[in-house]
């Protein structure tokens, strides 16, 4: 019989191999037992699986819940339980003890070298039928890497939360612990109760690896569907993304661009069915998503995330977003997630000492802890953490076909002293500041995406001069299709707040971003993080009165969407929002009856449709070849122009005027290699509420003698706050 040792342990829930004592097992004498940890149980009964022939009549040997007896057969066979409860319910169950491991040695040797291409195929929680896999009954398979913990069970609602119904199998020196658990289904709730190596028994644990989760506040993890096979971006797809293409992002926080009247969060379908249609009617190409990894704090917009496979369940179960991102894509829209490897929150069902030692995260604070977000940094050096992110941005890109990823945080991942004080950090092998391991983590995940993942794309969002962040990972970069711009955005943004008479100090401003335009693949963001903490909205930034707000505005957006470099406009900002983004609240749709906000919309429309049309505008976005100063010097009147080429003879001029005085009879040096030039967008006209001044009439006719070192000039009339665009007549 067991041993009164192994019993305590047993019913502990602190057992160190549970499989050796539980289910049907032979003693030294060659008897056969058997044994299950069946808590609240009543009578115990064991019979043949294929004809119910009673086999045993199981007593129980402790009043905790474990029940033994001694079977009269001599060889093992297939057997269920039949249990009657306290309560008078009755069950029959298959054993999870008389199953055998159904993680293979292979999968077990990639995981723990840290190389494996798709780890959550094997750890978290799946749903496995018989046929499949040698198992009596369907049932879920839980495996989860805690290699420093002493004891681990799985609890949920199969076994009444209960941890000593079903703990599980540690398998050899891979840290992975593995259960089968009969039964099982999909849409049960579920943890792990890990018990420390000093014998801690740790807050509940969600899983690292669930597919689902329960809506916040609860933090239970959720038996997923089963993985849809791997799709894959249509080719069309892969087009569409690519460098010569027009890219034009709408930045949307989904839990505030639309709400029910009574705060309630729209689902998944409800939001295919409204927000890939309006973005496409404003010209946008793709659609960009805050952060949809399962969160546990609304205010953090999910940029602080423990859920790295997990959509969140605020708009419905995961397949709903599989099914919005079909839409889009059948809508012409591509999607791209907001990915965050760079941190995670502290929250006691999460990461954070995941197995009572620092398992996830570096264990020295000086590398372990964000003091700017209060949260904890991925430890980038351990194989296991390393291919935990890596696989996760294949799953996004594989399982639910997104066009690409824009990487969070990309710049407090690159340097170990990121918003550090001096002897706060800790240096590298090398004793510099850069943090070698976050690296080699970027590159690979960009190498494999363009591997597995062919068409998609990623975006840093990295705010400093780090060399070749868009340059090929053989060529020493980071590998990223492309980075955001964030000296163009402030610097561009600092001018916009500028009184129009101050101005020319601050020429340099909106020049300086072609000093180094080409030396990375750039997207001009203007994203939620300019809208947010106190800083106001777009039109809160610009000068004047309300008439004049509007007229910066409009004539930033015609400068944003001439200059070179792919486009991203944050949700509200397309209407001009006069207030801060509130993510508490859906945007103020009623603005659009006023006609001042219904024209900036219309506007952003016209913008996007003309910079999709005329491929000067977009080819050579990343090229130096589709750029060229006409007028880059007249800081007394504040004007800028410029010529946007795309390499096959098409042209297009774009005429910015930062002043509110209107400027008749403006002479401008054009391209000797063109004929008149016509008037196709201007920021001013009253389509978009503005005063009607500029060009539209007869074509503009190149005349001598030149400007601005020309052989040829055109005569304009330059609207007040207003930007042009001009294309051969």
């Amino acid at each position: 019989m067991l041993s009164d040792d192994d019993v305590r342990a047993l019913v502990g829930a602190r057992h160190d191999d549970p499989f050796a004592v539980l289910g049907m097992r032979a003693d030294t004498r060659g008897r056969w037992w058997l044994r299950a940890m069946l808590p609240g149980a009543r009578a115990v009964r064991a019979c043949t699986a294929d004809d119910g022939r009673l086999l045993a009549e199981l007593a129980l040997r402790h009043p905790d819940g474990l029940w033994e007896g001694e079977l009269a057969m001599r060889t093992p066979t297939d057997y269920r339980f039949e249990v009657q409860w306290h309560g008078g319910t009755q069950g029959h169950y298959a054993d999870a003890y008389a199953c055998p491991p159904l993680i293979g040695d292979a999968d077990l040797h990639f995981l723990a070298e840290g190389t494996h291409l798709r780890p959550h195929e094997v750890l978290g929680a799946h749903v496995i039928e018989p046929g499949a896999a040698p198992v009596p009954v369907s049932g879920v398979r839980f495996a989860v890497w805690a290699p420093n913990a002493r004891h681990v069970s799985v609890v949920g609602d199969f076994n009444a939360w209960d941890a000593r119904r079903h703990p599980m199998r540690l398998r050899g020196g891979s840290g992975i612990w593995e259960l089968f658990v009969p039964h099982a289904a999909c849409g049960d709730r579920y943890k792990f109760q890990i018990t420390a190596a000093g014998g801690q028994v740790l807050p509940l644990k969600c899983d690292p690896y669930a597919r689902q989760a329960q809506l916040r506040p609860d933090t239970a993890s959720v038996v997923a569907l089963p993985l849809v096979p791997a799709r894959g971006l249509p080719a069309a797809r892969g087009a569409a993304n690519a460098r010569q293409a027009p890219v034009s992002i709408y930045e949307v926080h989904l839990g505030s661009w639309r709400r029910h009247p009574d705060g309630r969060f729209h689902s998944w379908d409800e939001l295919a069915a409204a927000l890939p249609d309006y973005a496409a009617s404003l010209g946008f190409t793709h659609i960009e998503l805050l952060p949809v990894t399962e969160h546990p704090f609304d205010g953090s917009w999910g940029y602080q995330t423990l859920g790295m496979y997990a959509p969140t369940s605020r708009f419905g179960p995961p397949d709903g977003l599989a099914r919005f991102i079909e839409v889009c894509h059948a809508r012409g829209i591509g999607v791209l997630l907001d990915w965050v490897p760079a941190h995670f929150p502290s929250d006691a069902h999460g990461l954070a000492r995941f197995d009572g030692s620092a398992l996830y995260e570096y264990a020295d604070p000086r590398e372990g802890y964000h003091p700017d977000w209060d949260t904890l940094i991925y430890n980038f050096g351990r194989h296991e953490v390393h291919n935990f992110l890596a696989g996760s941005a294949l799953y996004w890109s594989e399982r639910y076909a997104v066009d690409g990823l824009r990487v969070d945080a990309v710049a407090s991942m690159l340097y170990r002293d990121y918003s550090r004080e001096p002897g706060q950090w800790l240096p590298n092998r090398h004793g510099g500041r850069e943090n070698l391991e976050a690296i080699a983590l970027l590159q690979h995940v960009n190498a494999m995406l363009g591997q597995h993942a062919p068409g998609s794309i990623t975006v840093a969002e990295e705010s400093t001069a780090y060399p070749g962040v868009s340059a090929p990972t053989s060529a020493g970069g980071l590998g990223f299709h492309y980075k955001w711009n964030m000296g163009w955005m402030h610097d561009t943004l600092q001018y916009m707040r500028q009184d129009p008479v101050h101005r020319r100090w601050h020429h340099d401003k909106m020049r300086f971003g072609l000093v180094y335009a080409y030396t990375e693949n750039f997207v001009l963001p203007l994203s939620h993080d300019e809208v947010v903490h106190g800083k106001g909205s777009l039109l809160g930034k610009m000068p004047g009165d309300d008439w004049q707000r509007r007229a910066n505005l409009r004539a930033y957006y015609g400068y944003m969407w001439g200059h070179p470099g792919k486009k991203l406009l944050f949700m509200g900002q397309e209407f001009a929002q006069p207030g801060e983004w509130n993510h508490d609240v859906e945007l103020p749709w009623g603005l659009l009856a006023d006609e001042r906000h219904a024209g900036v919309q219309r506007l952003v429309a016209d913008l996007n449709a003309l910079y999709r049309r005329l491929p000067a505008l977009h080819r050579f976005d990343a090229m130096p070849e589709g750029f060229e100063w006409l007028a880059a010097d007249e800081a007394e009147q504040s004007v800028f122009a410029w010529v946007r080429r795309d390499g096959q003879g098409n042209a297009c001029i774009v005429v910015c005027n930062f002043t509110p005085v209107p400027r008749h009879g403006w002479r401008l040096g054009v391209p000797d290699d063109a004929g008149a030039w016509r008037e196709v967008l201007n920021t001013d006209s009253a389509h978009y509420g503005g005063g009607n001044v500029g060009n539209v009439g007869a074509p503009l006719a190149v005349h001598a003698p030149g400007s601005h070192g020309r052989g040829g000039a055109i005569t304009l009339t330059l609207p007040p706050l207003a930007t042009l665009f001009l294309v051969p007549a």
